[in-house]
């Protein structure tokens, strides 16, 4: 069976455009893939040292993220599909080590991800982790042969080096790993032309972030479904006075038409058929008020039925399958690079 690998870092809570631009996503295709593709989801949470995270809060925020992710309907009943914890495995971080020989420093250096954080005024530290952070998540994909791997475009980048650092390897000692389709491939098998971007409410030009400290512009899946719904109300809009889907010149507007197609599950040409050219920003507020007040009250509700003790025990199910799997391509690579006999 090929792989899908995706991972979702735990260190804050998840937003409504992680829900309907990672969460919903990764459920429709597990539905329409576990039977005949191996699905990993797993918890990326070496990763969240790349950034300040709150030390205390971490393996909380972990087990409380994939609470959600079973809460919005992944069916961890299946057999092909594993959930796994980065940090339970250890081989990731070996083999991150080896490949760092194996990666360009001057490649690492034009990776836009590290320069857009390093230069962000919230973060007063640059760690040696997040320079490095696209070397452990070629080494996440790797070592489980994962040919298909979802992404936002902010880690396209990173993909794209994970299959340059999969083909040198290769080069050098033979057909060890397995190569990640390109963006292209990616994209048409998440039947996906763009990644799906949902913006701040505050400030639509930048993305709605659980990193960033925007507390009305970011609606969080734990936030009192109300409050969210006013965070809606409140969104920036602009004063152009005619609802049109324009990215460049009404960002707040067709931000929130993208979102109430999302959460409607309706096409965003249906949307836009019936929004634009009116003149009430009113009404589509309500509306994406009250789709994001209704999805957030079944979603919480969800959330407290899920069943810790069956998601633990898949955790440790899965985490003692890819730790095999994952030790097999260690093993090779070690023989490869002549740690091993």
């Amino acid at each position: 069976m090929q792989t899908i690998l995706t991972g979702i870092r735990c260190n804050d809570e998840l937003t409504i455009g992680n829900y309907v631009g990672a969460i919903l996503p990764l459920i429709e295709m597990s539905k329409k893939y576990s039977k005949e593709y191996s699905l990993a989801l797993f918890v990326p949470d070496l990763h969240s040292f790349t950034t300040p995270v709150d030390h205390k809060l971490l393996y909380t925020n972990s087990m409380s993220n994939l609470r959600l992710f079973v809460a919005a309907g992944l069916p961890i009943g299946e057999n092909n599909i594993e959930v796994y914890r980065q940090s339970r495995i250890s081989a990731h971080s070996e083999l991150c080590v080896i490949l760092n020989n194996f990666s360009s420093y001057g490649v690492l250096t034009r990776m836009t991800e590290f320069k857009d954080k390093a230069e962000r005024k919230d973060i007063d530290f640059v760690s040696a982790g997040l320079f490095d952070y696209p070397v452990l998540m070629a080494a996440d994909i790797v070592l489980y042969g994962a040919k298909y791997v979802p992404v936002g475009d902010d880690q396209r980048q990173h993909l794209e080096f994970a299959r340059d650092l999969a083909q040198r390897f290769n080069n050098k000692f033979g057909e060890i790993f397995t190569v990640p389709a390109d963006i292209r491939e990616q994209a048409k098998f998440a039947s996906q032309d763009e990644s799906i971007r949902i913006m701040s409410l505050t400030n639509p030009e930048k993305k709605m972030s659980k990193s960033v400290k925007d507390l009305n512009g970011t609606i969080l899946l734990k936030d009192d479904p109300k409050v969210a719904a006013k965070k809606i109300m409140g969104a920036t809009t602009d004063s152009v006075g005619v609802i049109n889907f324009d990215k460049k010149n009404q960002p707040g507007i067709t931000n929130l038409l993208v979102l109430l197609a999302l959460l409607e599950g309706k096409s965003q040409e249906e949307i836009n058929k019936e929004f634009v050219g009116q003149t009430s920003y009113g009404e589509l507020k309500k509306r994406v008020a009250g789709a994001v007040e209704q999805i957030l009250s079944k979603l919480q509700q969800a959330y407290e039925q899920v069943d810790v003790d069956e998601l633990e025990k898949k955790l440790l199910h899965s985490e003692e399958k890819m730790r095999g799997i994952a030790n097999e391509t260690l093993l090779k690579v070690q023989k490869a690079v002549g740690l091993r006999e």
